[in-house]
């Protein structure tokens, strides 16, 4: 059997009804600027309005690079597993591989669709070191804009464990663990909801 699983630093985003992420500047609930990124990432309810914990935070500064709870700028390759928006784990009661993963942005209502009044950037991180320097990381070089089917990212196959992939796209296990920097903007004035939308195939 299959399940998937969200989280960040093992925290579950799953723990309030309807729940995901929300971007906000400096404290839960406080607006970001139009065409500016957000500076605190939670866990919340799907309105935005019950505050969950805290989570370790991207924010989109440069096409190449960003900024890990409000530390300078470093590029994406630079940045660890462990500090990522979000954790994506795959399980299954069998050993498997996967392939084909996809994660898009979309407006909550058809995954086609783009998100309305936002931008959202994300990258994949394949980083397992914890250290923050030298380019050690495999993962996306530049953020990528995501909208509907209009900008997928494609994610790593096979990651494994944590990322760790001992066998490349041939890695084989009962769990897969992919990972992402998440930073969005408000293109306009208003609280703005949109969801992500995750697919894999195994085998």
């Amino acid at each position: 059997m299959a399940t998937i699983y969200f989280s960040s630093r093992n925290l579950g985003i799953d723990n309030l009804n309807g729940s995901g992420l929300g971007f906000y500047l400096d404290a839960f609930g406080q607006s970001v600027a139009v065409a500016s990124y957000q500076e605190t990432t939670w866990v919340t309810d799907s309105t935005g309005t019950i505050q969950g914990p805290q989570l370790d935070n991207i924010k989109y500064v440069h096409p190449a690079s960003g900024e890990i709870n409000g530390a300078a700028a470093q590029n994406l390759l630079n940045m660890p597993n462990y500090l990522a928006t979000l954790n994506i784990r795959f399980n299954h009661t069998s050993p498997i591989q996967t392939q084909n993963a996809q994660f898009r942005v979309y407006d909550r209502n058809n995954i086609n669709n783009n998100p309305s009044g936002v931008t959202c950037k994300v990258a994949e991180l394949i980083h397992p070191s914890l250290t923050q320097t030298g380019l050690l990381g495999s993962g996306d070089s530049s953020w990528i804009t995501t909208f509907g089917s209009g900008s997928i990212v494609d994610l790593i196959s096979s990651p494994g464990v944590s990322g760790l992939r001992p066998s490349g796209a041939s890695t084989i296990n009962v769990q897969h663990d992919w990972y992402l920097a998440i930073s969005s903007s408000p293109n306009s004035v208003g609280s703005k909801t949109f969801a992500g939308y995750f697919s894999v195939e195994y085998l």
